[in-house]
C-alpha cells in the first residue's frame, strides 16, 4: 500500500529537449523561442513528445483525468497526448491563474507575468500514485487489454517518422534529467555507509538498505538505455530501429515491482530517522540535482522525499510515451512489434501493481491518525453576510469544509483559509418546508447578464485581433485581465439555485448555484458518505490546521471556471445552434409525471435551456420534442430527467419555486468533428439506470446568420413581407398578428417568454399550417403551447429574405445607434424609422408596442425591455447572405460588435416614447442623412 506522494522538486530549467529541432529554432523569433522552450520543459519532465507550436494538435479535454504527480506538472496541451483513439491512457489537464483570484471579488486579480502563458500550474501535492495512472484491464477508461487496435494504422510514414523523432528527442530529454535525480538519490548512499561502521554512525547499515532499496539497480538500468538511445537521436535516420531497447527496459520492470513493494517502508524510515537525526535531516531536505548539459542551472535542490517517489512516477509516464511512439510508427516498421511487446509489458505491469496499491492520492492523515480523503471539491458562490463570495468547498469522508484562498505575498507558498466545517453526521438538508425564512436574495437582472456577456466578447475579440496583428504582449495582458475581472463578476452574480446545508447543533449556510445539476452532484455524494456509520466530531485548532492545510496539496480543481484560464491551443467551444429532439426514456420501476432539461455549459457555467413538456403517468415517456438551443463557446450538453411535483406544500423559500425529484442526469461533450455535420447524430445518455434517447446537429453562427433568399411566393414564411400584406390586403401580416395575440392572451405572465425555446416539432407544424393557409390555424393556436408559439412569431421575421429594417438601412442604423449627441441620434432614428417601406414599418411598430407590454409584466414574466432587444434584435436587423459578407469575421466577432449594436438599436425604439405612424409621416424632416 503506498502512501501519499512526497512534495515536488522544482521545476526543471526550460528548454530541455530544443535542439531535436535544429535549424527550425534558430530561426525563430526570440519570443517564439521561450514560449516554445517552456513547452519543450514541460513535456520533457511528463516523458511526452515536444511539438513545436506550428504542428501542434488540437485536443479534444473529454475523457478520464489523471490527476498530476506531486513533481510535475499535468501535461499541457502542447505535450498532451489527448489526441489518442479511446484507448489511450487517460490525462491530467492543467490551468492558468490558478490563484490570482480574491475570493471576495472585491479586488482585482494580480496580472499574470509576461510570458507566463507558456507555463503551466506545478501541483505542489502528493497526488499521484500508480493505481491512478493506469486502470485495470476491467476499467472503462483505462488502456485496453490490446493497446495497439487502431494505432500505427494508416501512419503518414514520413510525417509518422519524423513525429517519432520529435517523440524520442523529448523522452531523451527526460532520461537525462531522470538520472541525473537517480544519481542525486544515490550521492548520499556511500558517505552514509561509509559513516554506518564507525562509533557514531548517522544510520544503520539496515535502515540504508531500506531507504536506497534498488536505487543503485534502476540506475544502471536507465544509463544503459540512455547511453544506447542518445547516438541513435542524434545521428537520426529514417531506418533507425530502437524497439529492441524499449522492449528490454519493458522486460527489467521487475526491478520497479521490488521498489514500489519497498516504497512505503523506505518512506516511513527516511521519515523516522530525519525526525531522530539532525544530521539526515538536513541531508535529505537538500539533495542537488544536475541541471540538464544545455541548462543554465548547474543544480536545483529537492527533497529525498520527491526523488524517492520519481521511480514510481517514471512507469506511468514512460507507458504514455510507449503509447505516442506506437502511434506514429507505421505497421510495417521493424519496431512496432516490438514496441507493441513493451506496451504490453509496461500496462500489465501496472495493472499488477494496482491490485496491491490503494488510492491514496486523496488522503490525509489526522494528528490521531485517522485517514480521511477528499471524496469532491470545487468552486461555489456563498451567500454570506448578504454578500456573494467565492468559496472552494472540499467534501472529505466525514467533513464538509468551505475555505478561501488566504492572500499571499508574490512567491510565498499559498495556503487555505478555514471558512467553516461541518461533520458529516451533523450535516442535513432542511426539506423547502423546513427552511428557514432567509432574506431575500438579491437576482442580477438577465439584461445586465447579458450586457456582461457581450463585453467579454468583446473583449475576446480585441484579444483575437491583438495577436493577429501581433500586438503588444502588455496590450494583450491588459485585455486579458480585464476579461477576467468581467467573466468573475459573472461566475460570481448569475448563479441564482440555493442550495442549503444546515449544520443539526448550529447555523445554516446557504450556497447558490447555475445549475440543478451540481446541487444533485453535491447532494448526493454528502448521502452517500452519510449511509457510512459517520461520528460527530469537534476538530482541535491543530487538526483543523492539518486539515485545511491539505486541501492546497490535495485539491483537484486548481482553477475557478472562467474562460480567461483556458489555454490558447484549447477548444474554444462551439458558437452557433444545437438542434436537439429528445426522444424517449426507458428505465424507470414505476409510473410517474416526467420530463427532461437541457443544459449547457456558456461563459464558466452552465444555463438551462430547454424543458420538455411532462408526460404524465407512464414508465416509457414519448416526449419526441425538438429544440434549438444557442451555443456561446459550449463545449458539453447536460440532459437532466425530473418528476414533476404539483404539492404545493413543497413550496422552497429561498426562491418560491416547487422542488421536482430529480430521477437522472447526464452529460456528454460536444465533440466538434461529431457534432459539425448536415446529419442528424443519434445518442443515448444513461443516468442512474435510465436511459434517454436523443438526437442533435449543430449550425455554426455564420451559418444561422444568412438569411436564404427565398424561391417561392406562396405562403408566408420566406416570402417578402411586402408580397404577404399585399396578398393578405393586412397592414400587418396575420401569421404576427395572430401569435401576439394569443401571446398577450395567455402568455404575457409565463415566465422566460420569447427566451425559453418553444418544441422544434411544434413549431414547424405551425409554420406548415400558416404557410398553407389552414381554417384551422385558430384551434390549432388556442391548443399549442405557448412558447412554441413565440417561437413562431421568432422564426418568421428569423426566415425573412431581408431584415424587416432592411438590408438597406443597416448601415445607416449601426451608425446612427453610434451617435453620441442625443438630438442628433434622436434626429436620425426617427429619419430611418419613416424610411422604411410602409408595411415593414407597421409592422415593426405594431410587434414594438407588444414588446413594451410584454416589459410591463417583468416582475412576473421576468423579461425586460432590454431582455426583448436581446432576443428581437438580432432577429429584426441581421442583414441577408448578400449585404452581410463584409460583417462576417470571427463568430466571437459577429457576437460581440453587429449583435449588440443590433441589440441597441431595438432597445432605443423600445425605451422611446410611444411612436405614432401617422405622427412619424406628418412631421417634417429638418436632420436627413443619406441612406
Amino acid at each position: 500500500m503506498l502512501p501519499p506522494s512526497p512534495p515536488p522538486r522544482p521545476q526543471a530549467p526550460r528548454g530541455a529537449g530544443v535542439a531535436a529541432c535544429g535549424g527550425r529554432w534558430a530561426r525563430l523569433p526570440p519570443a517564439r523561442q521561450r514560449r516554445e522552450a517552456g513547452r519543450a520543459a514541460i513535456a520533457s519532465q511528463h516523458l511526452l513528445p515536444w511539438v513545436p507550436l506550428a504542428e501542434e494538435p488540437r485536443c479534444c479535454r473529454a475523457g478520464g483525468r489523471v490527476p498530476p504527480s506531486p513533481s510535475q506538472p499535468p501535461p499541457g496541451p502542447a505535450a498532451s497526448p489527448g489526441c489518442s483513439p479511446p484507448s489511450s491512457l487517460p490525462l491530467a489537464d492543467f490551468n492558468y491563474g490558478a490563484d490570482d483570484y480574491d475570493a471576495e471579488g472585491n479586488e482585482e486579480p494580480k496580472a499574470l507575468p509576461e510570458g507566463s502563458e507558456t507555463m503551466p500550474y506545478i501541483d505542489e501535492s502528493p497526488t499521484m500514485s500508480p493505481q491512478l495512472s493506469a486502470r485495470g484491464q476491467d476499467s472503462g477508461d483505462g488502456v485496453s487489454p490490446t493497446p495497439t487496435d487502431g494505432l500505427g494504422t494508416g501512419v503518414d510514414t514520413g510525417k509518422g517518422l519524423e513525429m517519432r523523432k520529435l517523440v524520442l528527442s523529448g523522452f531523451l530529454a527526460s532520461e537525462e534529467i531522470y538520472i541525473n535525480q537517480l544519481e542525486a538519490l544515490l550521492l548520499p548512499m556511500k558517505p552514509l555507509k561509509a559513516t554506518a561502521t564507525t562509533s557514531q554512525p548517522v544510520l544503520t547499515l539496515q535502515q540504508i538498505e531500506t531507504i536506497f532499496y534498488k536505487i543503485q539497480d534502476i540506475y544502471e538500468i536507465h544509463k544503459e538505455f540512455y547511453d544506447s538511445l542518445c547516438p541513435k537521436v542524434q545521428q537520426w535516420d529514417s531506418n533507425i530501429t530502437m524497439g529492441h531497447l524499449f522492449q528490454k527496459l519493458a522486460s527489467q520492470l521487475g526491478v520497479y515491482k521490488a521498489f514500489v513493494d519497498n516504497y512505503k517502508i523506505a518512506l516511513e524510515t527516511a521519515e523516522k530517522c530525519s525526525q531522530s537525526n539532525y544530521q539526515f535531516q538536513k541531508i535529505s531536505e537538500e539533495l542537488k540535482v544536475k541541471g540538464p548539459k544545455d541548462s543554465k542551472e548547474s543544480h536545483t535542490s529537492v527533497t529525498m522525499e520527491a526523488l524517492l517517489y520519481k521511480p514510481i512516477d517514471r512507469v506511468t509516464r514512460s507507458t504514455l510515451v510507449l503509447h505516442d511512439l506506437l502511434k506514429h510508427t507505421p505497421a510495417d516498421h521493424p519496431d512496432y512489434p516490438l514496441l507493441q511487446d513493451a506496451l504490453r509489458i509496461s500496462q500489465n505491469f501496472l495493472s499488477s501493481i494496482n491490485e496491491d496499491i490503494d488510492p491514496r492520492r486523496t488522503a490525509v492523515t489526522t494528528p490521531k491518525g485517522e485517514t480521511r480523503q477528499l471524496i469532491k471539491d470545487g468552486f461555489l458562490v456563498e451567500l454570506s453576510e448578504g454578500s456573494r463570495k467565492l468559496r472552494h468547498v472540499f467534501l472529505f469522508t466525514d467533513v464538509l469544509l468551505c475555505a478561501k484562498l488566504k492572500k499571499t505575498a508574490v512567491g510565498k507558498h499559498q495556503q487555505y483559509d478555514c471558512k467553516w466545517y461541518v461533520p458529516l453526521a451533523d450535516l442535513v438538508f432542511p426539506s423547502p418546508e423546513e427552511s428557514e425564512h432567509c432574506p431575500q436574495v438579491h437576482v442580477i437582472p438577465d439584461h445586465e447578464l447579458e450586457d456582461m456577456k457581450m463585453k467579454i466578447s468583446a473583449i475576446k475579440s480585441e484579444v483575437q485581433k491583438e495577436k493577429a496583428n501581433k500586438g503588444q504582449s502588455r496590450a494583450i495582458e491588459r485585455l486579458k485581465k480585464k476579461m477576467f475581472e468581467n467573466e468573475f463578476w459573472l461566475l460570481l452574480n448569475s448563479p441564482a439555485i440555493p442550495f442549503r446545508i444546515h449544520n443539526r447543533n448550529g447555523k445554516s449556510y446557504l450556497f447558490l448555484l447555475s445549475s440543478d445539476y451540481e446541487r444533485s452532484e453535491w447532494r448526493e455524494a454528502i448521502q452517500k458518505l452519510q449511509k457510512k456509520d459517520l461520528q460527530a466530531f469537534v476538530l482541535s485548532s491543530v487538526e483543523l490546521q492539518v486539515l485545511t492545510g491539505s486541501c492546497f496539496k490535495l485539491r483537484t480543481v486548481h482553477n475557478i471556471p472562467v474562460t480567461s484560464n483556458k489555454d490558447d491551443d484549447e477548444s474554444p467551444g462551439l458558437y452557433g445552434f444545437l438542434h436537439v429532439i429528445v426522444h424517449s426514456a426507458k428505465g424507470f420501476k414505476q409510473s410517474a409525471n416526467l420530463y427532461c432539461t437541457l443544459e449547457v455549459d456558456s461563459f464558466g457555467y452552465f444555463v438551462s435551456k430547454a424543458k420538455t413538456r411532462v408526460f404524465r403517468d407512464t414508465t416509457e415517456p414519448q416526449w419526441n420534442e425538438e429544440f434549438e438551443i444557442e451555443l456561446e463557446g459550449s463545449q458539453s450538453l447536460r440532459i437532466l430527467c425530473y418528476e414533476k411535483c404539483y404539492d404545493k406544500t413543497k413550496l422552497n423559500k429561498d426562491n418560491n419555486e416547487i422542488v421536482d425529484k430529480i430521477m437522472g442526469k447526464g452529460q456528454i461533450q460536444l465533440d466538434p468533428q461529431a457534432v459539425q455535420t448536415k446529419n442528424w447524430h443519434m445518442d443515448v445518455i444513461e443516468m442512474n439506470g435510465i436511459k434517454v434517447e436523443f438526437s442533435m446537429k449543430f449550425t455554426s453562427r455564420d451559418m444561422s446568420l444568412k438569411r436564404t433568399p427565398s424561391k417561392k411566393q406562396t405562403g408566408v414564411f420566406g416570402v417578402k413581407i411586402s408580397v404577404v400584406t399585399k396578398r393578405e390586403r393586412s397592414k400587418v401580416p396575420y401569421i404576427v398578428r395572430q401569435c401576439i395575440e394569443e401571446v398577450e392572451k395567455r402568455g404575457i405572465e409565463e415566465v422566460g417568454i420569447y427566451r425559453i425555446s418553444g418544441v422544434a416539432t411544434d413549431i414547424q407544424a405551425l409554420k406548415a399550417v400558416f404557410d398553407a393557409n389552414n381554417k384551422d390555424i385558430l384551434v390549432m393556436l388556442s391548443d399549442m403551447d405557448i412558447n412554441a408559439i413565440a417561437g413562431t412569431l421568432k422564426l418568421y421575421f428569423r426566415e425573412l429574405p431581408e431584415p424587416l429594417l432592411t438590408d438597406r438601412l443597416y448601415p445607416a442604423f449601426m451608425e446612427g445607434i453610434a451617435l453620441s449627441d442625443p438630438a442628433a441620434k434622436e434626429n436620425c432614428m426617427m429619419h430611418l424609422l419613416r424610411s422604411l417601406p410602409d408595411p415593414n414599418l407597421i409592422t415593426f411598430l405594431f410587434l414594438l408596442e407588444h414588446l413594451k407590454r410584454v416589459a410591463e409584466k417583468e416582475p412576473i414574466n421576468k423579461m425586460s425591455l432590454h431582455n426583448l432587444a436581446t432576443v428581437f434584435g438580432p432577429t429584426l436587423l441581421r442583414p441577408s447572405e448578400g449585404e452581410s459578407k463584409g460583417h462576417l469575421t470571427l463568430a466571437s466577432d459577429i457576437w460581440s460588435h453587429d449583435v449588440m449594436a443590433q441589440v441597441q438599436v431595438l432597445l432605443y425604439y423600445l425605451q422611446h416614447p410611444p411612436i405614432s405612424f401617422t405622427e412619424l409621416k406628418r412631421n417634417t424632416l429638418y436632420f436627413s442623412t443619406d441612406v
